[in-house]
């Protein structure tokens, strides 16, 4: 029996999608329809409800998974174990992290790491959802501390803290005047951030003993980073978002921080990956990599 469609089986199964299971595993959907069609001829068994909504296992097809899934995971460990006796790993890293890990922390640490392991192929998927990144087929997620699960093993993948800013343009500030309390928020025009949940994010603020959260008017409501700096840049208001996302634009004076007495900090970005036995060679050589540039 082919071992592969044995895996597009599973790999179906466990998106509960040929769609998404063909994102996951770079290939045609119709692949790995017409591998799970030949699987089920062989075994003269359904092993998939298929509906124009939803893809879910039979009976028979989930108590295959069931057996199916440890078997699979100790093929990998046995050829990733063979990989690890190379001299460089080889193989694919899939990784998802929040947008802004990706547009700020990411960049810089790419192209060491794949110059280091030119066998490795890198993927990113760049998002806010809180998903389960196992189920979805990737290797590890970047994730702050309030959103780590308890039996994830992490990393550092940035600084060790990061802060909030708020900031606008010079034209702005001299116009409606510089805000010296969180309180004085409520009477500026506001650009602020939807999640992908829904929710619309408040701005924190502490001072010593002192916290404040706020949820000013926005003038202006999104849920894309560059769209919000933009306005900002474009005096519609002040913005409130990680310090680091804003570096370049207050360090060149475009923008100017204010109450940043009241910033708050909070840890910086963990990779984080299942404790198992064995590690795939790619994910393990980026563990090593965040582990010697953070000491």
């Amino acid at each position: 029996m082919n071992l592969d469609d044995l895996a597009a089986f599973a790999a179906v199964a466990e998106a509960r999608s040929f769609r998404g299971a063909a994102y996951v595993r770079g290939v045609a959907a119709s692949s790995l329809s017409d591998a799970v069609r030949r699987l089920e001829r062989e075994l003269d068994v359904r092993l998939l409800h298929r509906t124009t909504r939803s893809v879910t296992p039979t009976d028979a097809g989930q108590r295959l998974l069931e057996r199916l899934t440890p078997a699979l995971r100790e093929v990998r460990g046995a050829l990733d174990a063979i990989n690890a006796e190379g001299e460089s790993p080889v193989g694919s890293l899939r990784l998802n992290v929040p947008t802004i890990v990706a547009r700020v922390l990411l960049p810089p640490l790419i192209g060491p790491f794949l110059a280091r392991h030119p066998g490795i192929r890198l993927e990113v998927v760049a998002e806010d959802r809180l998903i389960d990144v196992l189920a979805a087929g990737f290797d590890a997620g970047v994730r702050y501390d309030e959103h780590l699960e308890g039996d994830m093993i992490s990393v550092p993948l940035g600084p060790a803290t990061q802060r909030f800013a708020v900031a606008a343009t010079p034209a702005y500030l001299a116009q409606h005047g510089v805000p010296a309390h969180p309180a004085d928020l409520l009477r500026h025009s506001c650009i602020g951030h939807r999640f992908a949940s829904g929710l619309v994010a408040q701005w924190s603020f502490e001072r010593g003993s002192e916290v404040i959260n706020v949820a000013p008017g926005s003038r202006l409501l999104a849920s894309a980073l560059d769209l919000e700096l933009q306005a900002a840049l474009d005096g519609v208001g002040l913005i409130y978002s990680f310090a680091d996302y804003l570096a370049e634009p207050l360090a060149d004076g475009r923008l100017v921080e204010v109450l940043s007495e009241w910033s708050t900090t909070f840890p910086g970005p963990r990779l984080y990956y299942a404790d198992r036995r064995q590690l795939p060679a790619p994910l393990r050589a980026f563990v090593a990599f965040l582990r010697e540039r953070h000491g």
